[in-house]
């Protein structure tokens, strides 16, 4: 009986300590994240064809950071919002920033990339390459929806312009907030996918409970 009493206190204690987590790295989420079925209504929408080609592309195309008030550039706006807490105003100084991918935390901005979680060139092949050049800039600095987030300029780097096909998040956890932003970015823009992308996606998507 007592070691019955003993394992219930330690799951307990394993609870807390999980929703304490999520509630520590609930700032590493950024807007706009749909649910598990909307994810998946918008995931089954999309247009399924080969990507194009990256002929014509130059990241200067998605004209990135850009000013957005007071003194402020995107990149500025993303360390502020995704930080537990931060010091100075554009630029931010110094801070705690809870890294989603790999689970890491930082203290300076100098260590944080703000990734596009579709990035630049994937959007170009899969659709960004007829867009207006006010739509690219648009997108490469969208605060409206789940497609910036700051994260270690590590995991960034590595994950380059890979699609979910050839990288997902190395923190395993993340890999459902991972898919419900790749697929509602691709589904606000209309960008397309492959049909290797969307199988990893849907692999992803089903690891989240809700």
């Amino acid at each position: 009986m007592l070691k019955k009493s003993m394992m219930f206190v330690i799951a307990l204690i394993l609870s807390f300590a999980a929703l304490h987590f999520d509630l520590q790295t609930a700032s590493a989420f950024p807007p706009g994240t749909p649910s598990k079925s909307t994810a998946q209504s918008q995931l089954n929408s999309l247009t399924v064809k080969s990507e194009s080609s990256m002929s014509g592309y130059s990241r200067d195309k998605f004209s990135h950071w850009i000013s957005q008030g007071n003194g402020c550039d995107t990149r500025q706006v993303v360390l502020k919002r995704d930080a537990d807490y931060y010091s100075g105003n554009c630029p931010v100084t110094s801070g705690k920033w809870y890294s989603y991918y790999d689970g890491v935390i930082v203290y300076s901005p100098s260590e944080i990339d703000v990734d596009h979680v579709v990035p630049l060139a994937e959007a170009w092949r899969s659709g960004a390459s007829s867009w207006t050049a006010e739509k690219r800039k648009n997108f490469a600095n969208d605060l409206q929806g789940p497609n910036l987030i700051a994260v270690t300029a590590s995991v960034n780097r590595s994950k380059g312009d890979q699609d979910p096909s050839t990288w997902q998040p190395p923190r395993y956890s993340a890999r459902c907030g991972y898919a419900k932003w790749w697929i509602n970015t691709k589904y606000r823009w209309g960008l397309s996918l492959q049909s290797s992308e969307k199988s990893s996606l849907q692999t992803m998507l089903n690891s989240c409970s809700y």
